[in-house]
């Protein structure tokens, strides 16, 4: 499974699992990880983690490109869109538990939860622009609002890798732990939040996205356009 599932007390854990290509995005990810969210629905509070030495490495840049027409490279970026659109629209809280790399679609999906919480080893960043790509996930409304406008360009621009400790000093995490220790404290969190209210917890998330969701869905519909615009342009460094 590129994708485990399980729910106890409430607190649901899911865990991409693709540990030989660190968790690397290919559309059987994408649709087992909108799939877990799903099934999530019977939980308070969902962990989202990764198997072996990364969070999510981003796009699977070995994977052949695809051979597809403009109408089903708008379906698969689609897929991914819709994976922050679970999230933000899931009534519970999403912790993000990171380790390791984050980058492209995997920091997207990092940053389109309501916590995250990093171990010390762990690197954020968007790599898309130099390899011929665009960014996904809404990062287009949610970064600036996490780290500045100029910082945000700073982050897509020029691609760097981010450590965990300036990543909490930018705004772009809550937690960051001692290594290895990621999952067990975002467990935690979890176990807190799980034992809060359910209203109260849902509409404390709720109203604190209200004043960002306008601007998000057309972020999210205006990356899917600049990402098809990127696939066609011919620039794309695969591999």
């Amino acid at each position: 499974m590129v994708v485990e599932y399980e729910c106890r007390n409430g607190v649901a854990l899911v865990r991409l699992n693709r540990p030989e290509r660190l968790n690397a995005v290919v559309p059987e990810l994408v649709e087992a990880l909108l799939g877990a969210l799903d099934q999530a629905r019977e939980a308070r509070v969902v962990v989202l983690a990764g198997r072996g030495r990364a969070f999510c490495a981003g796009h699977d840049l070995k994977e052949p490109a695809p051979v597809e027409t403009v109408e089903q490279t708008r379906l698969r970026l689609e897929a991914i869109q819709e994976v922050t659109r679970r999230i933000r629209r899931f009534p519970g809280v999403v912790i993000a538990a990171v380790h390791g790399y984050a980058l492209g679609a995997g920091c997207e999906f990092a940053l389109g939860c309501d916590l995250v919480v990093a171990d010390e080893g762990a690197k954020f960043g968007f790599p898309e622009v130099g390899v011929g790509l665009s960014v996904t996930g809404g990062i287009s409304a949610l970064l600036p609002k996490l780290v500045g406008l100029a910082r945000a360009k700073e982050l897509l621009l020029l691609g760097d890798h981010v450590p965990a400790h300036r990543a909490a000093e930018l705004g772009l995490i809550n937690r960051v732990t001692p290594a290895g220790e990621h999952e067990k404290v975002a467990l935690e969190l979890a176990d807190r939040i799980a034992a809060q209210p359910p209203t109260a917890a849902s509409l404390a998330k709720r109203v604190l996205d209200l004043g960002l969701d306008a601007g998000l869905e057309q972020a999210l519909a205006t990356e899917v356009d600049h990402a098809i615009l990127t696939s066609l342009s011919g620039e794309y460094r695969h591999g």
